[in-house]
């Protein structure tokens, strides 16, 4: 028997750095990672840490947001 994790499991996310990080301060360091359904936020100094998850229609409108910010 295998077992092969679902679509949810945090463990097999495909994590995406911010273009942003590392620029100017190195300690703003922001990761993405997208499955269907839900945003997976963390901190890339602190992989094991707290995450937000968000669903991709308030994800969507916080990138709006920030990009209008700066």
């Amino acid at each position: 028997m295998t077992l092969k994790p679902s679509a949810g499991d945090i463990s097999e996310l495909k994590w995406t750095k911010s273009s942003y990080s590392g620029q100017g301060n190195g300690n703003e360091c922001v990761e993405v990672a997208a499955v269907q359904g839900t945003i997976h936020i963390r901190d890339s100094k602190n992989p094991h840490g707290p995450q937000l998850h968000l669903q991709p229609s308030a994800w969507a409108d916080f990138v709006a947001y920030a990009a209008a910010a700066r």
